[in-house]
């Protein structure tokens, strides 16, 4: 993590709202709630930054907006307001929520990766484990099948799936193995910055050590940053370096993580670390 370098993402005053809004919202919210229109503030002025090789850890309850801020980020969701700048995209000049489709599409396909935490939204579960990973690389440009079959074992070697199976569909899988191919599918076309979005939520916990244990092996290996979003803060202290702690649609804390365990500020976070010990 080089936080003397220019950050490789920068989020400011991203907004999301479901709802028509009113003047009077800012001062009305109950949790994230209008008491006077109903609008419901999703990400509420959000403002974070990712650096190169670090993995920034967000956690928060269900219904904090952490998984509205990764959608947003990968176009899975539009955006009331805000701004996000990639160094990777027109060197960091461009707000990416305002490019046109095409280079939304280039975002997705080359410099993001995204595992969501259901496997149905990231994989195609009666294709094969290598056409699910070609199609990535494909909707990039790449057309030479040699090369994409010899990055299909290469990645299925990384997150230690047998290349025996890479012929079968993932349909066929553990709820593990799938979160696996999940991981090499977005890995595909070398992405600076990858989206983990509740990866382990569901699985076994033996399952889910191997997973978190996957994920370091990745970083070390590729040198990628990581946007890693959970509601366990055990698994935000097994990786995260800096993370950020998010409660009806804000950030209320952000920190080093270690400085987030040992001297949390905010009762919300107190309460978390509090259930951890």
């Amino acid at each position: 993590m080089y936080l003397n370098d220019p950050p490789i993402l920068k989020v400011q005053n991203l907004t999301v709202r479901y709802g028509n809004g009113c003047p009077d919202c800012k001062t009305n919210l109950k949790k994230n709630r209008c008491q006077k229109c109903g609008a419901v503030w999703a990400c509420n002025d959000i403002c974070l930054e990712v650096y190169p090789g670090e993995i920034l850890g967000i956690v928060g309850e269900s219904g904090s907006g952490k998984s509205t801020l990764m959608k947003s980020l990968y176009f899975d969701l539009d955006i009331t307001h805000g701004s996000a700048f990639l160094k990777e995209y027109k060197e960091g000049t461009r707000n990416i929520w305002e490019a046109s489709q095409s280079h939304k599409r280039m975002i997705r396909n080359n410099i993001m990766g995204m595992v969501y935490q259901n496997p149905i939204l990231g994989l195609r579960m009666e294709y094969s484990s290598a056409a699910n990973i070609a199609e990535k690389m494909i909707a990039a440009g790449q057309r030479n099948a040699h090369a994409m079959t010899h990055r299909v074992v290469e990645l299925l070697d990384a997150v230690e799936i047998m290349t025996s199976r890479m012929e079968e569909a993932p349909k066929n899988f553990s709820g593990g193995m799938q979160q696996r191919v999940q991981i090499s599918k977005a890995l595909a076309n070398n992405p600076t910055l990858l989206l983990l979005d509740e990866v382990t939520t569901g699985l076994d916990l033996s399952v889910q050590a191997k997973v978190l244990d996957l994920i370091r092996k990745i970083k070390a290996r590729f040198g990628i940053s990581i946007l890693l979003v959970s509601h366990d803060l055990a698994v935000i202290r097994m990786l995260a370096d800096r993370t950020i702690v998010m409660l009806d649609g804000r950030i209320i804390e952000s920190g080093l993580t270690d400085q987030i365990l040992e001297d949390p500020q905010h009762y919300y976070t107190q309460q978390l670390v509090h259930s951890l010990i």
